[in-house]
């Protein structure tokens, strides 16, 4: 099942407090590619359920475009209830790398990009996937 979507979306404060800035993940992307990121189920480590193809920062936020698999109890159940309609979201995993206060806020300009994760329940609301184009 091929999927797509926003992991990430510029300047949009999060349920933890966080906003990340446009470039924000370039050097990781630069160092990693989409090799390197891990697609997850529900932030699970022990649960890679396919491989992100392509990411990419656009003018809105974190693109990402991969295949979820078929191999795995968890790879089957994600590929069911995302079907399904059930579970759209996306959440990033990642390390600061640079960051600044802003008020309450964390203004995350450099991250290094660990793993993008179909969830339930995103810290970005906005950060939601999709069947992909064929």
């Amino acid at each position: 099942m091929r999927i797509e979507g926003y992991a990430s979306l510029w300047g949009v404060a999060d349920l933890n407090g966080d906003v990340v800035h446009c470039g924000a993940f370039a050097d990781s992307l630069v160092r990693t590619g989409a090799e390197g990121v891990r697609m997850l189920w529900q932030r699970d480590g022990r649960e890679v359920i396919g491989r992100w193809e392509r990411i990419v920062e656009d003018e809105r936020g974190l693109f990402v475009s991969g295949e979820i698999g078929d191999w795995s109890g968890q790879a089957r159940m994600a590929r069911a209830v995302f079907g399904a309609g059930a579970v759209d979201g996306l959440s990033i995993g990642f390390r600061t790398a640079k960051a600044r206060k802003q008020g309450r806020l964390r203004v995350l300009s450099g991250v290094a990009l660990w793993e993008v994760s179909v969830v339930t329940f995103p810290a970005c609301p906005g950060a939601r996937l999709r069947v992909a184009a064929a």
